[in-house]
């Protein structure tokens, strides 16, 4: 269901180590999928987001299945780790 077509890793001493380009079927691409590191906590996967005029920040793409986030943080983790 999803695979990772682009992957840009930053080496730039921060906790956002990449971002990544999903592909979900052929029907939609989601841009600026960022691979981050946690304090202690391992790595994660954060869905793009834009900040608001309240200052917030907000996702752009929210997935609603948790069975769906978890598919999509592993194979964007496989991808990471393997290039």
């Amino acid at each position: 269901m999803f695979e990772v077509s682009r992957l840009h890793r930053l080496d730039n001493g921060s906790t956002l180590k990449a971002f990544a380009d999903v592909l979900i079927g052929d029907l939609l691409l989601i841009k600026g999928v960022r691979v981050v590191s946690k304090n202690g906590s391992g790595l994660f996967v954060s869905m793009p987001t834009q900040k608001a005029k309240d200052g917030k920040w907000y996702e752009i793409v929210r997935l609603l299945d948790n069975g769906t986030k978890q598919e999509l943080q592993e194979v964007v983790l496989r991808a990471y780790n393997t290039e």
